[in-house]
């Protein structure tokens, strides 16, 4: 196992798109919700215990060798909000090119030939990691480790923050991630018993409202 192909995978110059997307910052700046360093952090803890959580449980899931395609449908079954699916779509759609391309396995091309228009970003991940002979905690690291760093580099755009403020918000919140990371790879462990159904549903509803109305903004800075 590379140590190395993890820090690839977790590099934010990863070529997997995520540079366009938020997180949900946009909006959350837009309503007032983040405004500062206090703010994002309070807004990265919770996106990482709940979006992240699940995020976390997928992409260990799949690093473990659990069915893509059955884990694909469990991540469309915690993403309610079309606006979030499709963004999750997307992203495992331009992630799954740079797997592809980075780290070659069969795995990989049958799952972008079963879904064409994209498997759920922490699905295509995780099997990412698997290729590049990572671990299933390995992947949960990278995948909500990207949870806090995309609104957290947003943020920085978005409110002119000083970077070194928003690297001190990711290094806060480094036990969290952690701990989020671990309960993601053992309720992976628990899918072989239990099924899919031992995976988080964390919710967050108010990332799930603000998601679609950023969708249907006519001029946004981000994606999502």
């Amino acid at each position: 196992m590379s140590r190395a192909a993890l820090l690839i995978l977790a590099d934010g110059r990863f070529p997997a798109g995520g540079h366009a997307h938020s997180g949900g910052a946009e909006a959350a700046v837009t309503a007032g919700r983040l405004t500062d360093a206090a703010s994002l952090e309070t807004f990265c803890r919770g996106r990482l215990h709940t979006a992240g959580l699940v995020a976390a449980g997928l992409a260990a899931a799949a690093a473990a060798g659990h069915d893509p395609l059955l884990l694909d449908d469990a991540a469309d079954a915690r993403t309610p909000v079309p606006a979030l699916r499709q963004t999750a779509r997307r992203l495992g759609r331009q992630l799954m090119r740079a797997a592809r391309a980075t780290w070659p396995a069969p795995a990989l091309d049958a799952l972008a030939a079963a879904r064409p228009r994209g498997a759920h970003q922490p699905v295509v991940l995780g099997l990412a990691a698997r290729s590049a002979g990572l671990t299933p905690l390995d992947a949960a690291h990278a995948v909500a480790y990207e949870t806090l760093s995309g609104p957290a580099t947003a943020a920085v755009r978005l409110l002119s923050l000083d970077p070194f403020d928003a690297t001190a918000v990711l290094a806060r919140l480094a036990d969290d991630l952690d701990r989020v990371a671990r309960r993601g790879a053992d309720a992976a462990e628990r899918i072989t018993a239990e099924g899919t159904d031992a995976l988080p549903a964390a919710s967050a509803p108010l990332l799930d409202i603000t998601a679609q109305q950023h969708a249907a903004w006519p001029v946004r800075l981000f994606a999502s």
